[in-house]
C-alpha cells in the first residue's frame, strides 16, 4: 500500500488510499480485518489471521468480525501517532484470537499489542480520520 512509505502520507495519497478502504469496507474505525478484507466472522480462540492494524491515531482499539477490542496498553508518541517504529496509518501482521476475551496483535518487526474485548461495543470508542 502507498500509505505504507511516509511519503505517500504526507503527500495526502495516503489519507485517499485510507479514505477509500474505509468506504469499500477494508479498514473499519482503528483496524482492519485480514489483509485480503475478509473479516474474521467470530473470535473463535487459537485462530491466527493476517491483520493490518490501523496505527494512524495510535495504536487503540481493533474490530475482529464484529467483535470489538480494546489495547490492555494504548500506544501512542503522546501526540495522538503511533509510535516511532510503527508504519502509519497500517501495521501488517497477525491477531491471534487466544480467547473469546483476548486477541493478541504481533508482526515481523516484533511489535506485540494484547486486545481484550470491549464487551457490549457496537462501534469505536473514536473514528480516526
Amino acid at each position: 500500500m502507498a500509505a505504507r512509505t511516509g511519503t505517500a502520507e504526507r503527500t495526502g495519497i495516503g489519507r485517499v488510499v485510507v479514505a477509500v478502504a474505509m468506504a469499500a469496507g477494508v479498514l473499519t474505525g482503528c483496524a482492519t480485518a485480514g489483509e485480503d478484507g475478509r473479516e474474521a466472522r467470530s473470535a473463535s480462540s487459537g485462530r491466527t489471521i493476517p491483520f493490518d492494524l490501523y496505527t494512524h491515531c495510535g495504536i487503540d482499539e481493533a474490530r475482529i468480525g464484529s467483535t470489538y477490542f480494546e489495547a490492555v496498553t494504548p500506544l501512542s508518541d503522546g501526540s495522538g501517532n503511533p509510535p516511532e517504529g510503527w508504519d502509519n496509518p497500517t501495521q501488517r501482521g497477525t491477531m491471534t484470537l487466544k480467547s473469546e476475551t483476548e486477541a493478541v496483535f504481533t508482526d515481523d518487526a516484533g511489535h506485540e499489542v494484547r486486545f481484550r474485548v470491549r464487551p457490549g461495543a457496537s462501534d469505536f470508542k473514536r473514528v480516526c480520520a
